[in-house]
């Protein structure tokens, strides 16, 4: 499969999360919601890494990419953290777009850290996205 797959695979899937996380949310603490998610998702990749028989391979991990996993962990773990309190407390129509100016800001720290090029497309992407979630917070 393409990456471009991939990418429409992960996008359904995190709309699921959406949905489901405002339904699970309701009557439960957003932290503890986060810690059972988390636990879940521990078991299914490590599930998924057993499976393929690569389990060993974490020992191969450079100290360099195991600092950015980490740190990307801790920036996922305070992701999932915020979201689930703004499920909480808001609605899914509103807070899943707000969530997605993540997308503006990636690109941009793409151009800024890992220097790849702003194109046509994804500047306006950008632009756009920035204007749908500002449309979803100032527009009722």
């Amino acid at each position: 499969m393409s990456w471009a797959i991939y990418a429409l695979l992960s996008a359904f899937f995190a709309a699921l999360v959406a949905i489901f996380g405002k339904i699970g949310v309701k009557d439960v603490d957003s932290n503890l919601a986060v810690a059972v998610r988390t636990i879940i998702i521990v078991f299914f990749a490590w599930g998924v890494v057993l499976l393929q028989g690569n389990a060993m391979d974490v020992w191969k991990i450079s100290r360099y990419s195991m600092l950015f996993i980490v740190l990307s962990a801790l920036a996922t773990g305070l992701s999932w953290m915020f979201y689930y309190k703004a499920l909480q407390l808001g609605e899914v129509a509103r807070v899943a777009p707000i969530d997605k100016i993540s997308i503006a800001l990636t690109i941009i720290l793409a151009f800024v850290f890992l220097g790849e090029k702003p194109t046509l497309g994804n500047v306006l992407g950008g632009v756009l996205v920035t204007a749908g979630v500002l449309s979803t917070m100032y527009i009722k």
